[in-house]
């Protein structure tokens, strides 16, 4: 029995994703990810030279998140702020009218214009390819998330850990940073408990007009 809110309630439906279903979505990312990471070569290139010739840092961003069953790995993503962004954090974070910490803003004076252009096009994912294929990650799952926010979590929303993290998924293509991550772990629930290979084939193709019209995308 847990508590949502005021409320106790009794699971019946824990988040799993086991045996065939796990190893059909493996090897769907494998295929998938190697075929992404042939296609879109040139673009990478082009992304990393737009990065590098504009302020000289770092291509590629190292993030650490939580990943499956709380283990820890690092995340990659072109750089699209300052070099030393992450000093600035606390800075940025605002909190909401019942305290939870907002540490994603649309104004962040830490974005390059680069940076800006790789986020609104969502070109600054791609390679979390590379996480896939490491086995860090999936194509499709709840968003890894920051380990201190993580630590926040109530138990009921960390059962979104129990599974692969992915590069998209429920979240993404239901509002992105409009709805923030650690706030609406429940979207991620409800794509765990209704988990299938059809579900993550939707997702994926929703997921390509939600990166053309870049709502929520900062």
């Amino acid at each position: 029995v847990e508590a949502f809110g005021s409320i106790p309630m009794i699971g019946l439906r824990e988040p799993a994703i086991d045996g065939l279903q796990r190893f059909v979505k493996r090897v769907f990312d494998l295929i998938c990810s190697a075929c992404a990471l042939i296609v879109l070569s040139p673009l990478l290139l082009v992304a990393s030279l737009a990065i590098k010739l504009e302020d000289g840092g770092p291509v590629f961003y190292r993030a650490a998140r939580v990943g499956e069953n709380g283990k820890l790995f690092r995340m990659f993503k072109f750089r699209s702020m300052v070099v030393g962004a992450e000093k600035m954090q606390v800075e940025v974070n605002q909190t909401d009218e019942e305290g939870r910490v907002i540490h994603k803003q649309p104004d962040d004076p830490r974005i390059t214009r680069v940076g800006r252009f790789l986020r609104r096009t969502s070109i600054d994912e791609l390679p979390q390819l590379f996480n896939v294929i490491k086995g860090d990650m999936s194509l499709v799952g709840p968003r890894p998330e920051l380990p201190w926010l993580v630590e926040k979590y109530q138990p009921w929303q960390r059962k979104c850990i129990a599974v692969p993290q992915g590069i998209t998924g429920w979240w993404q293509v239901n509002g992105r940073s409009d709805n923030p991550m650690h706030l609406h772990t429940d979207q991620d629930l409800y794509y765990i408990q209704n988990y299938s290979l059809w579900l993550d084939l939707q997702i994926l193709w929703r997921t390509l007009f939600v990166v053309l019209r870049g709502k929520g995308a900062y």
